[in-house]
């Protein structure tokens, strides 16, 4: 079923068709994951070109990529507010395929590094505008069920990416995944431009000061359960990047399987297009709370069972994939929900709590994958380790969040709108 939206097309551009839009919002948000995955085969490469010393150092050329896309995110979203959604994500794309094309010159490692932040602080725009677009048009569990929808899409493409990078490698240098990633970018800009109306109503556009900015993000901040779920989302997608970083070398180091890595990397994270698709059909019936905080409680059981495994001495690859796969399908349910949970409250400033929401997960995230990341020993563990420990924590912020009373139905305090 096609989700009601909150808000109508300003009159004087057509709609786009829901099926449109939602694959068009997939690629946007996609840019992302197009930027980091297809990197993973040729780190290697990468690392031997340009000098890099220690193999745990190139895990910097994904890192510097989400804090320039932590910073980006603060700032896009408030534009955005203020001039309209198409205006500021065109400029944003336009200089996010210059920084791209930047990378794919590069011949030293802090030119890369450089490149890399700059491209992730463009690419913010494409994440944190998008998700104004979609809280312009809907709110509550019909934005869960839509982000949810556009999630299954998105997956796809992080699927596949790394078997485009491999792909690339088998024909052309690593500098070419870079030129890729450019055009393609290059061919959503277009589409993006000509075919999405602008979704942010004239009355609800803000004027952009200091002072508004800070009553913005006060409102977050104040607001119980939209601070709970993104501080939440944060330290939950931590396990998220704290895989993305470690695979690489889990899968080439750990398990000498190099040649499956494509094939290894598509299973585990289209076990997170799995459980988007389920949670766009039972978000609406069961409500984004339950199953979210259902989902989170499942990974922490799923992630001890693993570090179990470890200690154990029976891990294997086939044992990897498995409980990796059930660990990230999981997180799948939290991604979404808790992104539309937080968002419920702010029909006007939609902007500015996207940044802030983008912000905050990204550097929350960030920094403890990174730990994680650079904790890696030649073993799983340091992963599954702090996978639990990440899910522990963001439970015990959720049930700050929500006073103690978990799997309930909102009430009318987290579902009141900000005002600005």
């Amino acid at each position: 079923m096609t989700p009601s939206p909150s808000s109508s097309t300003p009159p004087a551009e057509k709609d786009i068709k829901f099926r449109e839009f939602v694959l068009l919002c997939a690629c946007l948000m996609a840019m992302n994951a197009l930027s980091i995955d297809p990197m993973l085969p040729a780190l290697p490469d990468i690392g031997r070109d340009l000098n890099i010393p220690h193999p745990n150092d190139r895990q910097l050329i994904i890192s510097m990529y989400f804090l320039g896309l932590g910073i980006g995110s603060l700032l896009f979203g408030i534009l955005s507010d203020r001039f309209g959604r198409k205006r500021v994500l065109g400029s944003a794309m336009a200089l996010f395929i210059l920084a791209t094309v930047a990378c794919a010159g590069a011949h030293s490692f802090a030119m890369m590094l450089i490149g890399r932040m700059c491209a992730g602080f463009f690419a913010g725009a494409s994440r944190v505008i998008t998700v104004g677009i979609i809280r312009d048009r809907f709110r509550g569990d019909a934005m869960a069920q839509v982000m949810s929808l556009i999630f299954a899409v998105f997956i796809l493409i992080p699927v596949m990416a790394p078997s485009m990078g491999q792909a690339i490698l088998w024909i052309a240098p690593w500098r070419w995944i870079f030129w890729a990633l450019a055009l393609l970018a290059a061919m959503i800009l277009p589409w993006m431009m000509l075919r999405l109306p602008e979704t942010l109503k004239p009355e609800n556009r803000i004027a952009i000061s200091a002072r508004t900015v800070l009553r913005g993000v006060g409102g977050v901040i104040t607001h119980r359960s939209s601070i709970g779920y993104m501080l939440a989302s944060g330290v939950a997608m931590g396990g998220l990047l704290s895989f993305i970083l470690s695979v690489q070398q889990i899968l080439f180091d750990t398990f000498d399987a190099r040649a499956i890595f494509p094939l290894a990397f598509a299973v585990i994270a289209g076990s997170m297009g799995v459980g988007s698709l389920i949670n766009s059909r039972l978000v609406s019936r069961f409500g984004a709370r339950r199953l979210s905080q259902g989902a989170l409680i499942a990974s922490i059981l799923v992630c001890t069972v693993h570090v179990g495994f470890i200690e154990a001495g029976w891990e294997s690859l086939a044992a990897f994939m498995v409980l990796q796969s059930l660990a990230m399908l999981a997180i799948a349910f939290t991604a979404s929900n808790f992104s539309a949970i937080s968002m419920e409250p702010f029909s006007k400033g939609a902007g500015i709590a996207s940044s802030f929401q983008a912000f905050l997960t990204t550097a929350v995230s960030a920094t403890l994958g990174s730990l994680v990341g650079r904790a890696f020993d030649g073993t799983v563990l340091p992963l599954a380790l702090g996978m639990v420990c990440f899910g522990c924590v963001a439970l015990a912020i959720i049930a700050w969040a929500e006073r103690g009373r978990l799997f309930t139905r909102p009430g009318h305090d987290a579902l009141r709108d900000v005002e600005f």
